[in-house]
């Protein structure tokens, strides 16, 4: 951190000792974070005014200086190398939902087939925040007030440049695994899951027909023929659309990879390589001539 010079009022520079396999970010200038989530968590610190004590954690997580982290429902602990010999300890703690506003953002999530079949298929929707938004509440810190942090250094600025390196380092651990953000507010992935199976399940049952006592209309048999099958039945209005499913593989993905596997390339990301170009496939035969077909009926 450098030393305090009492006379000047303020801390000199000095430079952090070197790590050798720390954790850096792949960004070496510019912005940081690849996806839609990462790209939101930095811009939601910077609208909390800590543009300037996020710029020198920013150096920091670029030369490596986190040393490694901890991930647990609500926390985030850190160990970052800063100028003395014994590295420094990071603390950051997210505000956790409630039991029911949980159970409200699950309830929206479920609702909506598209984020129901994208997330139990382990991926996070482009739009996940509007559940959140529908259930009155915010995936993102709203405030800096959802945000509690804690570091061993002297600094008292909040952040400093040590938790400012390990918000930079999350940025980048959110492009490779988004469903660190529901484990930053509480639940982890597999809590998500299991808690929207059930609800899947529970509402499929509840739409299932019950046992009713149903009357058929006596029906007059019509003597059809050949002309008559093949004419003017009203077929000229039936048309079908052929698009590519929301989630390429989504049954696969859900079976998870099979034991028998022993590729070195990741089963489900294989799977959805080959059925992407199987879809691909379908809509150039389906759609050879270029013609845009009106849609009447959705073939995934």
């Amino acid at each position: 951190m450098g030393y305090r010079d009492d006379f000047w009022g303020g801390y000199t520079s000095s430079k952090p000792i070197k790590v050798e396999g720390g954790i850096k970010t792949k960004s070496k200038r510019g912005s940081i974070g690849d996806t839609w989530w990462s790209k939101r968590w930095v811009s939601i610190l910077d609208s909390f005014g800590w543009s300037n004590r996020l710029e020198r954690g920013r150096r920091y997580a670029r030369g490596g200086q986190v040393i490694g982290f901890k991930l647990t429902p609500g926390k985030v602990t850190a160990s970052v190398q800063g100028s003395t010999p014994k590295p420094y300890k990071v603390e950051i703690e997210v505000k956790s939902f409630t039991e029911a506003e949980w159970e409200k953002a699950i309830s929206e999530m479920s609702g909506k087939a598209v984020f129901a079949a994208k997330l139990l298929a382990g991926e996070m929707p482009q739009n996940i925040e509007e559940a959140f938004k529908s259930a009155g509440m915010s995936l993102f810190p709203a405030s800096s007030k959802d945000i509690k942090t804690d570091c061993s250094c002297p600094d008292s600025a909040n952040p400093c440049k040590h938790i400012a390196a390990v918000y930079y380092i999350l940025a980048e651990e959110f492009d490779r695994d988004p469903f660190m953000l529901f484990n930053l507010r509480g639940r982890t992935k597999d809590e998500i899951t299991v808690s929207l199976r059930k609800k899947r399940v529970g509402e499929e049952k509840a739409q299932e027909p019950q046992d009713v006592k149903i009357e058929v209309p006596i029906q007059v048999e019509v003597p059809l023929s050949a002309d008559g099958f093949w004419g003017s039945g009203g077929l000229e209005s039936f048309s079908v659309n052929i698009t590519a499913p929301d989630v390429p593989a989504a049954i696969i993905k859900r079976l998870g990879t099979p034991q028998f596997w022993d590729g070195k390339e990741d089963f489900n990301k294989k799977m959805e390589k080959y059925y992407k170009k199987i879809s691909k496939k379908a809509i150039e035969t389906a759609y050879g001539d270029g013609k845009k077909k009106e849609r009447k009926k959705s073939v995934n």
